[in-house]
């Protein structure tokens, strides 16, 4: 008698997912056809919902022209730190190109890394700054940490990095 019922419940939940799903198909295909304005340019998610360029997550590119840079170095090492150490390091950033560089974000891998950098255009020839400070609370031994650079440069983001080896 359990099994019996086991399987009109299964049968009835199953029912129910099979009737939800068709049920978000159909509304959305009605959606598409009343909305001519939303596209089917990206996959839909888990309620159906398709992303369009109106809805998606921006990117973080600038539409400036583009240009080029030099760095002073991409990657640094903090060497020893004590554990719960607060430290920063500037990166330092050239406009070696001939329209003015935008930083539009600097993006770290993890919480643990905050960032600072030059907001206004830097013009060619001139510098700019990337700062990224790092808190050393949550981490044991050796780290190593990043943050993208997202400017009007052609191979965006750019990576900066940086090492540490933590000491209790």
């Amino acid at each position: 008698m359990k099994k019996t019922l086991s399987i009109i419940a299964l049968s009835v939940i199953g029912f129910g997912f099979v009737s939800c799903k068709k049920e978000n198909k159909e509304s959305q295909e009605k959606l598409l056809t009343e909305r001519p304005d939303i596209h089917r340019t990206a996959p839909a998610d888990s309620a159906g919902v398709t992303a369009t360029p109106e809805t998606a997550a921006p990117a973080p590119v600038s539409n400036q022209p583009l240009t080029t840079i030099a760095l002073s170095e991409s990657n640094f090492d903090f060497g020893k730190i004590k554990k719960g150490d607060k430290v920063e390091h500037i990166y330092e950033i050239t406009n070696t190109g001939t329209n003015p560089l935008v930083i539009s974000e600097v993006k770290p891998g993890c919480g643990c890394t905050a960032p600072d950098f030059t907001k206004e255009p830097i013009m060619p020839g001139k510098k700019g700054k990337i700062t990224l400070h790092f808190d050393s609370t949550n981490f044991d031994g050796n780290v190593n940490k990043y943050a993208d650079v997202f400017a009007n440069v052609e191979k965006a983001p750019i990576k900066l990095t940086f090492t540490a080896n933590i000491q209790p």
